[in-house]
């Protein structure tokens, strides 16, 4: 019996996290041998969020269905040009929370990968945070792919010299490979 994952499960939703996830995820299932699952979720509550993806939610149920099943079919080939295999991907419709969690039973993931928007306070309390929510309710280990600190917040003052970073900047710095928080592994963004 192996301590690494047999599939991993790439949770995606097109936005630039959810591609530093997609890096994250094939790198793993090429090192640990495991077979890479790819699933999107259109969202069928908070319609506006769509908008920012180039969605027209006047358009016709049916026509924003078949702009989901593109936008999948995109993860699938950017997931490939990244040189990964995709075993099979998965489109399905609902919460984007509850949809990851049931994709990544049925298919018997080992874990869980997905990107991290960084709503903010505000923001995350109304909407509630669906890497947060998936964390709480997976069935298997999540990793939520963060970018770094530098791309996330570029006018943040690094200490001056001389000065230490205190632990947990430097893990979001990306000189540490990763801090785990019980059932989730929380690892920073890479650039390539």
């Amino acid at each position: 019996m192996s301590i690494f994952p047999t599939k991993i499960l790439l949770a995606t939703d097109g936005s630039r996290e959810a591609s530093l996830a997609a890096r994250t995820a094939v790198d793993l299932a090429h090192k640990t041998s495991s077979e890479l699952h790819v699933a999107f979720v259109l969202r069928t509550q908070d319609a506006p969020d769509y908008e920012a993806l180039g969605f027209e939610i006047e358009k016709p149920y049916e026509e924003v269905e078949q702009m989901g099943q593109r936008l999948l079919d995109e993860q699938v080939r950017r997931v490939e040009e990244l040189r990964g295999t995709v075993a099979e991907a998965h489109f399905t419709k609902g919460r984007p929370d509850q949809e990851i969690v049931a994709v990544g039973e049925d298919v018997g993931a080992g874990l869980i990968v997905l990107g991290s928007r960084g709503l903010g306070g505000v923001k995350r309390a109304l909407m509630g945070s669906v890497s947060d929510s998936v964390i709480r309710h997976a069935h298997c280990p999540v990793m939520v792919v963060r970018p770094l600190l530098d791309e996330a917040c570029p006018n943040l003052q690094r200490p001056r010299a001389g000065r230490q970073e205190p632990p947990a900047l430097k893990a979001t710095l990306g000189h540490a490979s990763a801090a785990t928080t019980g059932n989730s592994l929380h690892a920073p963004g890479r650039a390539s």
